[in-house]
């Protein structure tokens, strides 16, 4: 795995350099100390991952981001000296397509250990997104969720939702989100649930963050709680966000091998197990496959399924799959996404 450090402290690459050479096939193939000459080296030799720091001179990680992005994709790994002080700047940088965030692991420091192993950790969980699936990959299967309701359950007026839009993302998803929500009103009949690829130390600052973006509240997601008409619920831990027997949403740790935590596809295909009604889905942009065979399952249950169009993708994995299934009934760009929504809130004629 071809792997380069942006940074400007020297201190700082020697840690990251020495964290990554323990791992025998993770070769650091350049380095650079700001966010233009990380632009630069990209566009000359793209690596399969850059440990992209967030304060630099002459240009910051989030710009960097932005232009690689845009100029050389590949996979970015925000590495910086506190996430937790610098959360704003992390959303920046995954708005343009950064994957995820960790602290830098400093030399001789106390938690020294436990922040290399973080990294390492980290880096192993993309290396598995930025692997080809294969054939042989194993599929979400949906008997991996807890089993489905039973006819009295689904009938029962007790076991009654409003009209639901489940949504899923991934790399450069916040944005996304931001965009196709943010033209939702106050008020708004549905109940929406979005399951967006971010750790769970992450998934309260994304919350906030998008709260602060659009009318609607937006909030994470508890176990046991129903959908709720007018608010965006958002998954909010490294376990999988899925719809129980009696429509009240839970969390599962299987599938515990999976590279996507929280998975689309486990809500999605949950969704398409447990309820009767129709609602409508979007898979928005995201590296790998994730939500693909789910949004196919609940078109064959009869929802409207839509897929982000390549152009306005960050990254055209997850709706490229899906469309390569048949999955997507449309395949939209976000303004369209949106009009696309309030139009299966109208009331039929």
């Amino acid at each position: 795995m071809k792997i380069a450090i942006v940074n400007d402290l020297a201190i700082a690459v020697a840690a990251l350099r020495r964290v990554v050479q323990t791992v025998p096939d993770y070769d650091i193939i350049w380095t650079a100390k700001d966010g233009l000459e990380a632009v630069t080296r990209c566009a000359q030799e793209t690596p399969d991952l850059i440990l992209m720091d967030l304060l630099m001179p002459v240009m910051d990680g989030v710009e960097a981001t932005r232009q690689i992005m845009q100029k050389s994709p590949c996979s970015i790994l925000v590495v910086t000296s506190s996430t937790e002080k610098h959360v704003s700047r992390v959303y920046e940088a995954m708005c343009h397509g950064a994957l995820d965030a960790v602290n830098t692991p400093i030399l001789n420091a106390a938690d020294s250990t436990q922040s290399a192993k973080a990294l390492l950790a980290k880096i192993a969980t993309l290396r598995k997104l930025i692997r080809p699936v294969t054939p042989t990959s194993r599929p979400i299967s949906s008997t991996l969720v807890p089993s489905k309701s039973t006819a009295f359950e689904r009938s029962s007026p007790r076991f009654s939702t409003p009209p639901i839009i489940a949504i899923g993302s991934s790399t450069g998803g916040p944005k996304m989100l931001a965009t196709v929500l943010s033209k939702l009103p106050v008020g708004c009949k549905a109940a929406i649930v979005v399951v967006q690829h971010v750790d769970v130390q992450f998934a309260a600052g994304l919350v906030s963050w998008l709260d602060q973006q659009i009318s609607l509240p937006v909030r994470v997601a508890k176990a046991g709680e129903p959908l709720e008409a007018g608010t965006v619920l958002v998954a909010g831990t490294n376990d999988h966000l899925y719809i129980k027997p009696d429509l009240t949403l839970g969390y599962i740790r299987d599938p515990i091998d999976y590279p996507y935590r929280p998975s689309v596809d486990v809500l999605f295909k949950s969704l398409a197990d447990r309820t009767t009604q129709r609602g409508t889905a979007v898979l928005l942009t995201g590296m790998g496959r994730d939500g693909a065979e789910g949004l196919l399952a609940l078109r064959s249950c009869g929802w409207h399924t839509i897929a982000q169009d390549k152009a306005s993708c960050v990254v055209y994995g997850m709706p490229k799959a899906a469309v390569e299934l048949n999955a997507a009934i449309a395949v939209l760009p976000p303004e369209a996404i949106a009009t696309a929504l309030l139009q299966t809130l109208k009331p039929a004629r």
